[in-house]
């Protein structure tokens, strides 16, 4: 974990074995040292809006990207997204769908929403871990932000 004021990317997912590939990942590429992992939906909403244990925190410093998965516990991917991509103070946060789900309503539904980019995570460690970095690098290094 991270300073949560200096957050450069929020990692919303609930999956240990995938978001461990995915600090792992970013980590030895140098993308990002301010990474702030959430494990469910209600996490991710309170520290997006700096509620509950993340009171504290000043809702300026927001993050770079989130990568968001859909099937979380607790609030589900789509409904952060919603939230986020509805509410002038977060709208402009990138938020990259990173998701095992291949259906075609949870695709249509992230775009009619506002997803910035969906990927469907691929199976193999190698391929996943190369995935993320490239997100990463996008996001954190090519990509700019108003």
């Amino acid at each position: 974990m991270t300073d949560i004021s200096e957050v450069e990317i929020l990692l919303v997912e609930d999956n240990p074995n995938d978001a461990e590939l995915a600090l792992r990942a970013l980590k030895k590429n140098n993308i990002a040292n301010k990474i702030h992992h959430v494990k469910d939906g209600a996490e991710a909403l309170e520290f997006i809006y700096c509620t509950g244990a993340y009171a504290g925190r000043n809702m300026m410093r927001k993050p770079k990207v989130i990568f968001l998965d859909l099937k979380l516990p607790k609030v589900d991917g789509l409904e952060i997204l919603h939230k986020v991509k509805s509410d002038e103070r977060t709208r402009t946060i990138p938020i990259v769908v990173l998701t095992s789900s291949h259906e075609e309503r949870d695709l249509v539904e992230s775009y009619k929403f506002g997803v910035n980019s969906y990927i469907v995570k691929p199976v193999e460690f190698d391929k996943f871990a190369h995935a993320v970095a490239q997100l990463g690098m996008y996001w954190m290094l090519l990509n700019k932000q108003p």
